[in-house]
């Protein structure tokens, strides 16, 4: 049956100029690492990202090796791409990355001129693309030096191969090198994407200062610190959850009782405001402007309505803002 699009599709949506940049993104953002790879249920993933576009949400983010089995995130968004979103392709943005590891050999990872244009080359190719809206370098390459690796990100905007370039995983000092490098070869950055939660907040000592001075937009991963700051563990470690199997960010030992009290302390005031914990979660990490967009993972059609329904209570109240201090702190 043929997908047709939510024709109220950007009635409710909230979308953000990013940075200085002509380009606007939703305020939520549907990324892929998880759930959309081959060990995955194809029609569960596309369901999620049919409901997404359906609310609003225009920007799907992928990396190369996103999985499992890595590449296989983008061959099924390829799959997706061709059957059901060929029509609203310009209604679109799809950003790639590469930096981690890929394939063996000495060009299969980091930040080489080498690797990054023979990486999107093959993003492309498993999407089915001819350009991706957004490529980032993924994370620093300690060996490399930054002016190879930003001109190749420059050399890929003008091979028609992305419109626009982005960072993830930089530091402060690293991401202002890598804004001049990239502003003297004219080829502006445009975002950077780091890890952000009310959890995990080193962006606030020195990164989304220099973002702001530099006109550079940013989009938050991991906002929900991999489902903690959600309603999931209240009542203690599911069986099914990240934190109960292998997960390398989120596991048993980072759910201590400190944690889950905190947790319980913002769902009250979650729950004071209306909003679930997860739209509170990211709510606060929209809060001021400063970020552009948060990037959501989703494994069932429910989480993407929950989670848009963030944009309908993004204000805070400064006591309810110096509550959420309190309690972090605590």
């Amino acid at each position: 049956m043929t997908y047709l699009a939510n024709d109220q599709r950007y009635g409710t949506m909230k979308y953000n100029r990013t940075g200085r940049s002509g380009l606007k993104l939703p305020a939520i953002s549907l990324g892929l690492w998880h759930n959309f790879g081959s060990i995955d249920p194809y029609e569960n993933g596309r369901a999620i990202a049919r409901r997404a576009f359906d609310l609003g949400i225009t920007h799907f983010d992928l990396a190369n090796n996103y999985g499992p089995t890595p590449g296989s995130a983008e061959e099924n968004f390829g799959r997706l791409l061709a059957g059901d979103f060929k029509p609203y392709r310009d209604e679109l943005v799809i950003s790639t990355k590469a930096g981690y590891y890929m394939w063996e050999g000495p060009y299969g990872e980091w930040g080489s001129r080498k690797y990054l244009v023979s990486s999107l080359d093959q993003s492309l190719k498993r999407m089915g693309l001819d350009y991706v809206d957004i490529f980032y370098h993924h994370r620093p390459d300690p060996d490399t030096p930054l002016e190879e690796t930003m001109m190749a990100l420059d050399h890929i905007v003008r091979s028609g191969k992305a419109l626009y370039v982005g960072i993830s995983n930089y530091r402060a000092e690293q991401a202002a090198e890598a804004i001049r490098i990239l502003k003297e070869l004219g080829t502006p950055l445009l975002i950077h994407q780091p890890r952000y939660s009310m959890f995990d907040r080193w962006v606030e000592d020195a990164l989304l200062d220099v973002l702001e001075e530099n006109g550079v937009g940013s989009i938050a991963f991991s906002p929900l610190e991999q489902g903690l700051l959600t309603n999931k563990y209240l009542g203690g470690i599911p069986q099914d959850s990240r934190a109960a199997g292998a997960s390398v960010f989120l596991n048993e030992g980072s759910i201590t009782p400190e944690r889950i009290a905190k947790v319980r302390k913002l769902n009250d005031l979650a729950q004071e405001r209306g909003q679930s914990l997860a739209q509170m979660a990211l709510a606060w990490v929209l809060r001021g402007g400063r970020v552009t967009s948060v990037l959501i993972g989703a494994s069932k059609v429910s989480q993407i309505d929950d989670n848009v329904a963030t944009v309908n209570n993004l204000d805070f109240s400064e006591a309810e803002l110096k509550r959420i201090e309190e309690i972090l702190r605590g």
